[in-house]
């Protein structure tokens, strides 16, 4: 299966909410408390990756979480009716969660010593390097150091209008 093909909404009534950013910046709890105040669907891209490139320590949240371009439009694919460039009705949606290096390396070294992931705080700073948001996308720059039910609440009031008529 294509990794478009994980969140294709149908045209009609589907909406996807990707939830992207560095690794620690908390893309996976704000996501899963997400798709529970929706009642809809939740996919964890790290699920996807294949043990060994966990196991090789890669930069393989990159392409999970949609750090460059390329990446976000190969994601959009999920919405059949998106054209290039046309990100205003594409119903596939990103909240890139941000945070200061030094908070994110934190994070990350705590899970890590915890046995909670496989990303070595040493990958940060590239990721970091990688991300890169052109406003044109539209993308919804939020600020990771904020309670994540709060992220949440704002993100639902945000799509709130498209959401009214959808089904997650």
């Amino acid at each position: 299966m294509a990794g478009s093909d994980l969140l294709r909404p149908d045209p009609a009534t589907g909406l996807a909410i990707v939830i992207m950013g560095v690794s620690g910046c908390g893309k996976s709890t704000v996501a899963a408390m997400l798709a529970d105040a929706l009642g809809c669907g939740f996919v964890e891209a790290d699920d996807y990756h294949s043990h060994a490139n966990k196991g090789r320590g890669e930069d393989v949240a990159v392409s999970c979480s949609a750090l460059r371009l390329k990446y976000r439009e190969v994601l959009r694919q999920g919405d059949i009716s998106y054209k290039p460039g046309s990100y205003e009705t594409c119903r596939v949606k990103f909240v890139c969660l941000e945070a200061s290096a030094e908070v994110i390396a934190g994070r990350v070294e705590r899970r890590a010593a915890e046995g909670g992931h496989f990303m070595p705080a040493s990958l940060v700073r590239s990721q970091l390097d990688l991300l890169e948001i052109d406003a044109a996308e539209g993308i919804t720059v939020v600020d990771a150091t904020v309670p994540a039910h709060a992220i949440v609440q704002a993100t639902v009031a945000q799509f709130r209008d498209e959401l009214a008529s959808t089904a997650c």
